[in-house]
């Protein structure tokens, strides 16, 4: 792909990752009010994943192998039925905009659970300190969270504390499948590979909600038209076009760059949930949120400001012109 249309694209896959993520919160709590959680999810994926293996299918490309399968079904279930999809199960209980900062914490989990490069992390002594700043922010939010005023009717304290558990999870689960797909990666194409994923996670939510009863009493019928303008903003905006601009993303920019979605998506899906639904946070919410994206900032500070080789010696060199400028004017 040539620079110039590299100059384009590239600011509008990151708009995709921050907004269309940002509203895809609010989005699941418009599906929810017609849907169960995992019909929901499963229709999402498994439609948008169908589209895609269809046009892949069009142009030629084929699955080539069942190992890929494995490997996509692995990647799939944790990213996708376990990472979004306790998400729109926990919505049930919490507003978009507290689900949202919840899932804030993941680079936390990132971090806790790559043991392999703790090593690396913790030889960087901002990252400890953001993880510390880190949990305070979310206990601040917590304890703004559990008696909130916009708490949903049926949704007494347990449950929501609950549902938070339910979502910490969920960014547990995305940070496994995510750490799984780096280290086993599919021999086929990124299409493909996003393809599968979709289909089993699909399929996985499908037989989740089969388990839990969903289908039981569930109506086409009785499905209102806000939950399917939420189903088709998840299909096509959630799991197909902010997704390919994600995977698109890392492969031309550095992962750190392209991770600061997580601090705008909570941002975007607050101001969201004010303008469409009136949505807010309270006091204890808001500090707990500028708590905890100030940890996720510290602990990728190196990251967004790594200097260059050549960089490092500019500095030295001016270190040492001052340094001698200072010794030449001591006073005697």
């Amino acid at each position: 792909m040539s620079n110039s249309k590299n100059r384009w694209l590239i600011p509008l896959a990151f708009t995709n990752i921050y907004v269309i993520w940002g509203i895809t919160f609010l989005a699941i709590s418009f599906g929810l009010k017609g849907f169960p959680p995992f019909i929901l999810s499963g229709l999402r994926f498994l439609v948008a994943g169908i589209l895609m293996m269809g046009y892949l299918l069009s142009k030629g490309e084929r699955p080539n192998s069942l190992i890929n399968w494995k490997k996509n079904a692995i990647t799939g279930v944790l990213i996708l039925t376990g990472g979004t999809g306790l998400v729109a199960w926990g919505e049930q209980y919490v507003t978009a905009s507290e689900a949202a900062i919840s899932i804030a914490t993941g680079p936390f989990w990132f971090i806790a659970i790559d043991r392999k490069n703790w090593k690396y992390y913790f030889s960087d002594k901002f990252i400890p300190i953001g993880l510390a700043i880190g949990f305070v922010g979310l206990i601040l939010f917590l304890k703004g969270s559990v008696n909130s005023s916009a708490a949903h009717a049926v949704a007494n304290g347990p449950i929501r504390i609950t549902a938070f558990v339910v979502l910490a999870l969920s960014s547990i689960a995305w940070v496994l499948g995510s750490l799984y797909s780096k280290k086993n990666p599919a021999s086929q194409s990124t299409f493909m590979n996003i393809a599968q994923q979709l289909i089993v996670a699909g399929a996985a939510s499908f037989l989740i909600a089969l388990f839990r009863k969903e289908w039981a009493g569930f109506s086409v019928s009785a499905i209102p038209l806000s939950a399917w303008s939420g189903v088709l903003f998840l299909i096509f905006f959630g799991s197909i076009v902010a997704y390919l601009s994600y995977i698109w993303l890392l492969s031309v920019k550095p992962a750190a760059l392209v991770s600061t979605h997580t601090y705008i998506n909570p941002i975007v899906t607050v101001i969201a949930g004010w303008i469409v639904t009136n949505q807010s946070i309270n006091g204890g919410q808001f500090y707990g949120l500028a708590v905890i994206l100030l940890g996720v900032l510290l602990t990728n500070v190196t990251k967004y400001f790594k200097l260059s080789k050549r960089s490092k010696v500019k500095i030295r060199r001016v270190k040492r012109l001052f340094n001698r400028a200072g010794k030449r004017y001591q006073p005697i």
